[in-house]
């Protein structure tokens, strides 16, 4: 497979002087096209932020994240916006949807914001809700889903610009186990279908077995 995202030597400290607390600590790996890959450890160890730098979210203190051979942190932060907007769905462990619109509005939203025609982000939206088991609540606002269907709409308007890479930061930490396992079934079963690359942080075993690849962080290191 060929390489999708290549992470070079990444540092990342917070604060400074006594208080700086170093998070990473040189993280290097490959991220292959089509890839499954789990990230774990212990609270502190490094995942989240890890996750936040590859999604662009954050800048690295030092090191390169090269897409197609590009340091993609050499772009000015309204073209490491669109990057992002373009390129990389999330789905984080609370769902962040909108309360005051509908399931189909929220999954909508980032087409929108995106400059797609209303009628095209209200086809693919309604697409992808069936996708996750949604399209009976289409017009349910989040308040009137349950976790799960919450977490559903979540993943769905993740994918609505087809992204080629999906990061998800516990993404079922906040679900019972039932759930979960639901959960964990549909984001398997979307990557397989939709041949796309899976990140996941997440301190669910069952989970990580799942996916092609663990990478264990450790103080900040992969270990």
């Amino acid at each position: 497979m060929s390489s999708l995202l290549e992470v070079i030597d990444l540092h990342k400290s917070f604060g400074s002087g006594a208080n700086r607390v170093d998070v990473l600590n040189g993280i290097s790996l490959t991220v292959s096209r089509g890839d499954t890959i789990a990230l774990v450890g212990a609270s502190g160890a490094g995942k989240t932020t890890l996750l936040h730098i590859m999604g662009t979210l954050d800048r690295p203190g030092s090191g390169k994240i090269l897409c197609n051979g590009k340091d993609i942190f050499q772009l000015n932060d309204t073209a490491l916006a669109s990057f992002r907007n373009r390129s990389i769905g999330f789905v984080f462990q609370f769902h962040h949807l909108l309360p005051e619109f509908s399931a189909l509005e929220n999954v909508m939203m980032p087409a929108l914001i995106g400059g797609m025609e209303k009628k095209e982000s209200k086809t693919l939206a309604e697409g992808l809700l069936g996708d996750v088991g949604l399209a009976r609540r289409l017009t349910h606002k989040p308040g009137e889903l349950s976790g799960g269907e919450q977490q559903r709409v979540a993943i769905a308007r993740a994918l609505i610009l087809t992204p080629s890479l999906l990061l998800a930061d516990e993404p079922t930490g906040n679900l019972d186990t039932k759930t979960s396992e639901e959960v964990h079934a549909l984001l398997t079963r979307i990557q397989q279908q939709k041949e796309i690359t899976l990140v996941i942080v997440t301190h669910n075993e069952r989970l990580a077995a799942r996916m092609d690849k663990t990478v264990r962080l450790v103080d900040g290191r992969i270990d």
